[in-house]
């Protein structure tokens, strides 16, 4: 549960900072 979270909050911060960076970007 913990490992599986821990993931699944790295995958999403990941997504949202490339999302950001981008965005940010253009």
């Amino acid at each position: 549960m913990t490992q599986k979270t821990c993931l699944v909050t790295g995958a999403g911060r990941g997504i949202g900072a490339a999302i950001a960076r981008e965005m940010h970007a253009r």
